[in-house]
């Protein structure tokens, strides 16, 4: 009837001011009923009894006069006592009534600010929940609230900035060691070990430096600014990822089946969309298997959808889920990548108001959803 969960908060409310009404009901009726029993008790019938007839008239008279007081008094206990049941349970109901509405009142204030909440999340720390009125318990709840995010927002903002900042300062000190390396190794008639040695630096200079961007692509996407949003084809950007790896794709001997409408479109960062769009096609690539096959597909509708199917091993869920984590890999055969692929695909995807879906098939291999939101005009079209 009060539509209320078991344990909460506000069922525990309803039920203390419904048990107050109730025995304060319960107060009021037994205080009237010992007042109003008291009052019958002295009440005692007039003596002219005695002036007529005899004593022994005058006593039978008096006695049954007593006995119809009894049996009044009898009745009127009874006809009390039933109206007090029957109050009993109106007032119940009526306490478990205005129970409800008190409670609904006293934590209206702390639905408010548990809604306003839940819609602020990583990607709007910027937003408050500005709570006015008198500087109240639920006020000062509110204003914690707030600072608390306050400083979440700083501190987000700080690590974007050094990762960033980071990334950056550590480009000079790679690109003047990859020019030491270049210039010993382009000296007439260098020595085996130093070609040998520039041989071997060279791979992880690139792979540091790859490193180093895909941190730079992540707190771009995280930062949530996108300056540069234009209209998006998806279906270019899968032609292009597709042409870069082509090479890989022939040693592979990987079976490549596209099926991506012209008109799948997004609107968001052509690079950040570019970059996320070769990570997926690279990760399909890369932790392939030889003569295996990759079928991408494009849908739009109320969203627009890309779907990246590959073959390869078979996988376990639990770890496809911390995929989109950064550094998380799966085995030993992903040891060679940085761990940021995926998580940078999960980032630009948020950053656009979309998301990734990772499933591993069960037959081998997995699957990469993301989804987009459609340009309105794209919906009109």
């Amino acid at each position: 009837m009060i539509g209320l969960r078991s344990g909460t908060v506000g069922l525990r409310f309803t039920l203390l001011y419904a048990v107050v009404f109730l025995l304060s009901g319960v107060g009021l009726l037994g205080l009237t009923f010992l007042l109003s029993g008291s009052g019958m008790k002295g009440t005692t019938p007039a003596g002219s009894a005695y002036a007529q007839g005899s004593l022994a008239q005058a006593q039978q008279r008096i006695q049954a006069l007593e006995d119809q007081l009894a049996a009044m008094h009898q009745a009127q206990v009874r006809q009390f006592l039933s109206g007090s049941v029957v109050a009993l349970i109106m007032m119940a109901i009526v306490s478990l009534v205005l129970g409800r509405v008190l409670a609904k009142r006293v934590l209206r204030p702390l639905r408010l600010i548990t809604g306003a909440t839940r819609r602020i999340s990583a990607d709007s720390l910027d937003r408050r929940l500005s709570v006015t009125g008198p500087a109240d318990e639920v006020k000062h709840l509110a204003d914690t609230i707030d600072e608390l995010l306050a400083r979440l927002e700083a501190s987000f903002a700080a690590q974007r900035r050094f990762v960033a900042n980071a990334a950056h300062e550590l480009r000079t000190p790679l690109a003047t060691m990859r020019a030491a390396i270049d210039v010993a190794a382009a000296k007439p008639a260098p020595a085996t070990s130093t070609v040998a040695l520039a041989d071997r630096i060279r791979p992880q200079l690139d792979r540091v430096d790859h490193l180093l961007d895909g941190f730079l692509v992540l707190a771009r996407a995280q930062h949530g600014a996108l300056a540069d949003a234009a209209l998006v084809d998806l279906g270019d950007l899968v032609g292009a990822a597709l042409c870069e790896r082509s090479a890989d794709v022939r040693a592979k001997r990987l079976n490549i089946v596209v099926e991506v409408p012209p008109a799948t479109v997004s609107q968001g960062s052509p690079a950040l969309l570019e970059r996320l769009v070769a990570n997926v096609v690279d990760n399909a690539v890369t932790h392939n298997e030889d003569g295996g096959w990759i079928r991408i597909a494009g849908s739009v509708r109320e969203e627009t959808m890309l779907v990246f199917e590959s073959s390869g091993p078979l996988l376990d869920q639990r770890g496809v889920d911390r995929l989109a984590q950064p550094f998380e890999r799966l085995g030993t055969e992903r040891t060679g990548s940085s761990g940021l692929g995926l998580s940078i695909v999960a980032a630009v995807a948020a950053a656009h108001g979309g998301r990734l879906t990772l499933l591993a098939r069960p037959d081998g291999g997995l699957r990469v959803s993301i989804t987009l939101p459609t340009p309105k005009m794209s919906v009109a079209a």
